[in-house]
């Protein structure tokens, strides 16, 4: 990960977080949130890794959630954890692979009855 550029998690993305993890009805303290992230794709679409002290790989999706961006653009939204059950990611696909608009804030987010991608 080191070829990638590290940053301050951003506070729209905690509050994203936190909320998915409460959706998901997971305890949040067994999912502290790093303070380190760095953006995939150069942040065109959103997706983060959560950096960890013991990194790990991919192990499955805690919840998954869908909005529409600003464009009417479908975008799914995905948070992970690694095999040492720790945040791994929380990963954005836009369907149509263009830039992310508007950053989602969780009224914006749907958990069932998603849109469906054409």
């Amino acid at each position: 990960m080191s070829e990638f550029k590290k940053r301050p998690i951003k506070e729209e993305e905690v509050k994203l977080i936190q909320f998915l993890l409460y959706k998901a009805d997971v305890k949040m303290e067994d999912y502290p949130i790093s303070q380190t992230a760095f953006e995939y794709e150069g942040g065109k679409m959103g997706s983060i890794n959560l950096v960890n002290k013991n990194e790990g790989e991919y192990d499955s999706d805690i919840i998954q959630a869908q909005y529409i961006d600003s464009d009417g653009v479908i975008v799914m939204i995905t948070l992970t954890k690694d095999k040492n059950n720790q945040l791994l990611d929380l990963d954005f696909w836009k369907v149509n692979f263009e830039k992310l608009q508007t950053y989602p804030t969780p009224e914006d987010l749907v958990f069932e009855n998603f849109k469906e991608i054409r």
